[in-house]
C-alpha cells in the first residue's frame, strides 16, 4: 500500500513511487488519511475550504529547464528540449536564419527561447519536431495566420505564447495529430482561429493542457477525430487550471478517449460547456461552470463507432463541480461507473475545492504572462 500525498487541499492515496517536486508553499494542514477504496467525493468532503486559491507549478520558473517533466496528469513525462542546448530566436520572420520555423525544423533537441518580442505571421503551419521546448517566457510572442502543427512527434513543451487570427480550412492554433505523444501546453492565450484552438486527434495521447486562456472562439477544443477513428481509444488528456472565457462550445468535445478536467473556469458558453461523444470518458473534478444565456453544462452526443452496431454517447462523472448563475449540469447517471479513475494512470495532481477565490485567480493567472525568463542554471 502506498503512502498518502498531500497536494493543496486533498489527500490522495497514491501507489509507492519516487516523489515528485511539490509546491514551494506547503499546506498548513496535515495530511488526512482517506479510507481505502473511498470515492473521489470523499476527498472533496474532507478538504478544508478556508484556503485561498493557489495554482500549481510554483517551482517551474526557478530555472529555465525546471519545466521539463513537471506537467501534471497525462503529459507528465514531457521533457521537451531538456537534453539539448538553448537556441535563441532572433527574428520575427516566418522562416530563414534566426526564425522560430528554422529552430522547430531542426532534428536535435532544443530549448527554444526568444530574444525579440512581436508578431510572427505564419504563411503555413509551423511543424514542430520532437524534443523541443518553445519557451516564450521573458518576451511577448504572438503567432498569427496559421498555427503550430505537432505531427508524429513526441516530447514537446509549448509555454507562454499567444495565438490569434488563424485563417484557412482546418487551421487550428495548435494541431496535434497524428500519433504525437508526451505533450505539454502551458500558459498560452488562444483566440479567433477558423477551426479549433487546440485539436488533439488521430492517436495522439499523453497530453496536458494547463493554465491556458481561451477566448473569442467557437469550436474550442476537439479531442478525437470522428466516429470512424476507433484507434483514438488510446487518447488520454489532462486539462487543468484553464479559463474558457465566453467560447461557444467544446471545452472540450471528446470522442473515445479519457479526459481529466480539474480546477478550470468555464463561463458564458454559447451551446454547451463539455460534450461526451461516442465512448468518451470524462472526469470533471472541482471545476467552475458559470452560465450566461445558455445553461446546459454537459452534453451527450451519441454516435456509432465504426466497429460497433449500437449508437452511444460517452460518460461523464462530476465530482465537486460548482455551478453558477443557473447552470444546469444535465448529467446522466447511466454508465458513470465506466469513467476511469486518475489514480489508475498517475499518482498525484494538485486540486482544490471549486470556489469564488479560485474563479478570481484563474481570470488573472491563465494565458500569456509577463514573467522574466529564468536563468539556465
Amino acid at each position: 500500500m502506498g503512502g498518502f500525498r498531500w497536494l493543496c487541499c486533498f489527500s490522495i492515496q497514491a501507489p509507492s513511487q519516487s516523489p515528485r517536486p511539490q509546491s514551494s508553499s506547503p499546506s498548513p494542514f496535515p495530511p488526512q488519511p482517506t479510507p481505502p477504496g473511498a470515492p473521489p467525493s470523499a476527498w472533496i468532503s474532507a478538504a478544508p475550504t478556508s484556503l485561498m486559491a493557489t495554482l500549481p507549478y510554483a517551482h517551474v520558473d526557478g530555472s529555465l529547464r525546471a519545466l521539463a517533466g513537471q506537467a501534471e496528469g497525462f503529459g507528465r513525462f514531457a521533457i521537451g528540449g531538456l537534453r539539448g542546448p538553448v537556441h535563441y530566436v532572433t527574428s520575427l520572420a516566418d522562416g530563414g536564419p534566426g526564425s522560430l520555423r528554422e529552430a522547430c525544423c531542426m532534428r536535435e533537441p532544443l530549448w527554444i527561447v526568444f530574444e525579440v518580442s512581436g508578431t510572427i505571421h505564419l504563411s503555413s503551419y509551423l511543424r514542430v519536431s520532437s524534443y523541443k521546448t518553445i519557451d516564450g517566457r521573458g518576451q511577448r510572442i504572438k503567432l498569427t495566420g496559421k498555427g503550430l502543427q505537432l505531427k508524429e512527434c513526441e516530447h514537446v513543451i509549448v509555454c507562454n505564447l499567444e495565438f490569434e487570427g488563424g485563417r484557412g480550412h482546418d487551421v487550428d492554433g495548435i494541431q496535434i495529430k497524428p500519433k504525437s505523444k508526451h505533450i505539454w501546453i502551458d500558459r498560452c492565450s488562444l483566440q479567433d482561429y477558423d477551426d479549433g484552438l487546440i485539436d488533439i486527434t488521430r492517436e495522439s495521447t499523453d497530453i496536458t493542457v494547463s493554465r491556458c486562456h481561451f477566448s473569442n472562439h467557437d469550436k474550442t477544443m476537439l479531442i478525437g477525430a470522428d466516429s470512424s477513428h476507433i484507434t483514438d481509444r488510446c487518447i488520454r488528456v489532462t486539462i487543468h487550471h484553464c479559463f474558457f472565457d465566453g467560447t461557444i462550445q467544446r471545452h472540450p468535445r471528446l470522442r473515445f478517449g479519457k479526459v481529466h478536467l480539474y480546477n478550470n473556469y468555464t463561463r458564458s458558453w454559447g451551446i454547451y460547456a463539455v460534450c461526451a461523444s461516442v465512448e468518451a470518458q470524462i472526469l470533471s473534478q472541482c471545476n467552475i461552470y458559470e452560465a450566461g444565456q445558455k445553461k446546459l453544462v454537459f452534453k451527450y452526443m451519441p454516435e456509432k463507432a465504426a466497429d460497433r452496431q449500437e449508437v452511444i454517447a460517452g460518460w461523464i462523472r462530476s465530482e465537486g463541480d460548482m455551478f453558477l448563475n443557473g447552470a444546469q449540469p444535465g448529467l446522466l447517471d447511466a454508465g458513470i461507473q465506466s469513467v476511469f479513475h486518475p489514480l489508475e494512470h498517475y499518482p498525484s495532481w494538485t486540486v482544490e475545492p471549486a470556489s469564488l477565490a479560485l474563479k478570481e485567480v484563474l481570470q488573472v493567472c491563465t494565458g500569456w504572462q509577463a514573467i522574466t525568463r529564468p536563468a539556465d542554471c
